[in-house]
């Protein structure tokens, strides 16, 4: 009897056993399904925003096209979406990157909607000014109103404000400069004739960060993919950064503009093509521009 017992309760315990093991062989199948399900998710979401980001680009492109005279606005605001596309290319598949991606769309899809419908009404103006104006009074013109559009973009950027306990640049911009001895700096585009790159942007203000000493890492690529400048590595984590310098700067809880320079490799002409300008925040990227020497 104690035999029959025993082996009862080894059935029992063999049984319970059994179940255990496949109940977590089923959790553990169902959490690998759930993991690749969000991973698949979150890449058509990335897929999604490069679509928007390109069906944006082609938007531009049209109404540049357009145009017999170029929209310096468009063509410059073309060249940003271009930037971010290439960024969110290579950028991680996590719901950190996606966010961040999602909302400079957002932002590019409110300076598009105005940069389009200013586009149609200087259409509009400059037919009009064809005809009843001389060419010295519509050059006139002209400037005034691509001042006072820049003067628009330029404030609406510098009140994006990210939410994330970060500082974030906006209004990123690169080019070539001829120095004097004097000291006098001369913007140009042909990559003879310069001496330096000058990279400018804005820290934007963002109440979340502690005032005090801060740093971005800026980095220029030229047209070969080498980065300019002191071209040296940091590590942050699993990830390494070239970078060309560390901009520093005091922090005040405030908009800060910021210009650096960048010297070309080993004191070498520039060469002419196209140059990518990043500025990365530790490993985050928070702006990318790019312009030609020729």
């Amino acid at each position: 009897m104690e035999n029959k017992g025993s082996g009862m309760g080894l059935k029992i315990a063999l049984g319970i056993a059994l179940a255990l093991f496949l109940a977590v062989g089923f959790y553990t199948i169902n959490l690998y399904s759930d993991s690749k399900a969000v991973q698949k998710d979150l890449t058509e979401q990335k897929q999604l925003v490069m679509n928007d980001l390109n069906a944006m680009a082609q938007q531009y492109d049209a109404a540049i096209n357009e145009n017999s005279i170029a929209n310096k606005n468009l063509v410059e605001a073309r060249e940003r979406i271009q930037g971010l596309i290439d960024s969110l290319k290579i950028s991680e598949t996590n719901v950190r990157s996606l966010w961040k991606y999602k909302q400079k769309y957002v932002s590019l899809q409110k300076e598009m909607d105005f940069l389009l419908a200013e586009n149609d009404s200087l259409k509009v103006q400059n037919s009009y000014l064809a005809t009843s104006l001389d060419s010295t009074r519509v050059r006139l013109e002209e400037r005034t109103i691509f001042t006072d559009s820049l003067l628009i973009q330029n404030t609406a950027l510098a009140e994006v404000v990210s939410n994330a306990a970060v500082l974030s640049a906006v209004g990123l911009k690169g080019f070539g400069v001829i120095e004097r001895t004097s000291g006098k700096l001369i913007p140009t585009e042909r990559a003879s004739r310069t001496d330096k790159i000058r990279v400018c942007f804005t820290v934007a203000k963002n109440n979340l960060v502690q005032a005090g000493d801060q740093e971005l890492y800026v980095q220029v690529i030229d047209p070969k993919s080498n980065t300019l400048g002191a071209n040296e590595q940091v590590t942050f984590g699993d990830k390494t950064l070239n970078y060309s310098m560390i901009s520093k700067f005091n922090y005040e809880s405030a908009s800060l503009n910021v210009c650096e320079f960048v010297a070309s490799k080993e004191s070498s002409e520039f060469e002419k093509g196209r140059y990518v300008v990043n500025v990365y925040n530790e490993k985050d990227l928070v702006a990318t521009s790019e312009f030609i020497l020729k």
